[in-house]
């Protein structure tokens, strides 16, 4: 099944309903199926392999995610924010491509040899064309190409194809299950798989799709007070900082019924502050990779509402997982040999499921025989099948022979009171290979000093995990997707004196 019969679905039963608002630009669901059809024709006629797109954003992502799924080819969404000689690399690699960007970029990539750059407004003008009449159906064909962030080289680019998209959702989204009034702000950028994940599955439960082409959590607030939205999905800082916002200048959100988040490790204490400024709001954690085709678990709103309820530290601290695996998929925790371990013991994240692709543009399959993908995720999963994030496999800190794990030691920091943020990471140490390092964000007006820190952890914690080195920042580094920069900040930190 191709990914554009979900938008044909909803076109057929929902036509007239409004499908995508971004500022004053709207589509209903009939009116978006034309403009991707026409689209498609354009691609065709082109001769492209690829149909990417370089921009925040816009109605332009649904209608060319839905086009290039008509005309059979891969759709590419590029980081804006990444310097002009890295995408001139990228497009190099998916050359002949049809590209959507904005004026400026339009006119520097025009002479791009195999690239075709058209600005968003010229791609959704209607076209002379006439639009395609059927779909492709290889389910086995490439849906779309998502490049890694290339922290350790030249970025890869993860393989989706159509067959694990649509496993997706219809595993985790009913066909049409939003009422009229539903909508949804997608305020995650295009080239994130959240991005394209929250597109295919509004437009299957036919929801309308309002966008936030910039994050700011006081647009974000504004918008979806404005728009009446009713559903949403964040990333950790995003959440942090709507939280901070609406205690800032408080605003009434009664619309809002359903709050999802993933896409990093949650902090307990921004997920306790969400829930106390919105307890009529259901939230989610939604624990996926790119190369799953999104989300392969959560923790849904029961589960939060009776951990957040609990006195018992041990169903409290569920608030800190990220729940269990979707029907259909499985997870196991491996240790370094790739045998499984018990419940509770840490290891690496093995995950296996039909929406799974767990491929690499030229680099093939990264699946075991078995059918399991090594997602380089470290952490556990507890006696009742909840799993638990310690972060990336390769943050591990190895000290003295002992594998410490940074987030481990970043929730017990960011109990103390003075503590707004933290990051932990290993720098060489001659005597035990590697030292603990922390980097703190305090709370505004609150002081601290690093040795109270450090009695802090040795009481909760083993005295080897309490950090040797403790640095004090006004923020820290993240992604517009927020993920921690934590190589960037090893690195900052291997070039600053101890201080």
């Amino acid at each position: 099944m191709n990914i554009a019969m979900l938008l044909e679905m909803a076109a057929d039963a929902f036509g007239d309903r409004e499908a995508v608002r971004c500022g004053s630009a709207t589509f209903d669901y009939q009116g978006l199926q034309r403009a991707a059809r026409g689209a498609a024709a354009t691609l065709v006629a082109s001769g492209c392999r690829h149909a990417a797109l370089l921009d925040e954003s816009s109605p332009a992502v649904p209608v060319a995610l839905f086009a290039a799924a008509a005309a059979g080819i891969p759709f590419v969404p590029l980081s804006y924010r990444l310097a002009d000689g890295e995408i001139g690399a990228l497009l190099g690699r998916i050359a002949p491509a049809h590209l959507v960007t904005d004026a400026a970029r339009a006119a520097q990539f025009s002479d791009h040899i195999g690239i075709a750059a058209v600005t968003r407004a010229a791609f959704l003008a209607p076209g002379a064309l006439e639009p395609v009449s059927s779909l492709p159906d290889d389910g086995d064909a490439i849906a779309i190409l998502l490049f890694t962030s290339g922290t350790t080289g030249a970025p890869k680019a993860a393989v989706l194809r159509h067959r694990h998209l649509v496993s997706y959702i219809l595993a985790a989204v009913e066909f049409g299950a939003a009422d009229a009034e539903e909508a949804t702000l997608v305020a995650v950028p295009p080239y994130h798989v959240a991005g394209m994940a929250a597109v295919l599955s509004s437009v299957y439960a036919a929801r309308r799709i309002v966008q936030l082409p910039h994050f700011d959590a006081y647009a974000w607030i504004a918008l979806a007070a404005a728009e009446r939205v009713t559903h949403a999905f964040v990333v950790p800082t995003m959440l942090a900082r709507i939280a901070d916002a609406l205690i800032e200048r408080p605003v009434a959100l009664p619309a809002l019924r359903a709050l999802s988040y993933g896409g990093g490790k949650m902090p307990l204490a921004v997920i306790e502050r969400a829930m106390q400024l919105l307890p009529y709001v259901a939230f989610t954690n939604a624990y996926g990779l790119t190369e799953t085709s999104s989300t392969i678990a959560l923790l849904d709103p029961g589960d939060h509402r009776a951990a957040f309820d609990s006195d018992d530290p041990g169903l409290r601290r569920r608030l800190s997982s990220v729940g269990r695996p979707l029907p259909g998929v499985d997870v196991e925790v491996r240790d370094a040999e790739g045998k499984p371990v018990a419940a509770g013991e840490r290891g690496e994240f093995h995950v296996r499921g039909e929406q799974v692709a767990g491929e690499y543009l030229g680099h093939g399959s990264r699946l075991g025989a078995d059918g399991f993908f090594p997602t380089r995720d470290a952490g556990f999963i507890d006696a009742d099948g909840y799993l638990f994030l310690d972060g990336r496999l390769d943050d591990v800190i190895v000290r003295g022979g002992e594998n410490l794990s940074p987030g481990e030691i970043e929730d017990v920091l960011r109990e103390h009171a003075a503590v707004a943020d933290c990051a932990v990471v290993g720098l060489p140490d001659e005597q035990w290979g590697e030292a603990v390092a922390a980097v703190i964000v305090l709370r505004p007006g609150a002081t601290v000093r690093a040795e109270e820190l450090r009695d802090f952890v040795r009481a909760r914690l083993r005295s080897s995990r309490a950090p040797e080195r403790i640095e004090f920042r006004v923020a820290l580094p993240y992604t517009d997707t927020g993920k921690l920069l934590r190589r960037q900040l090893k690195a900052e930190l291997l070039g600053d004196p101890p201080g």
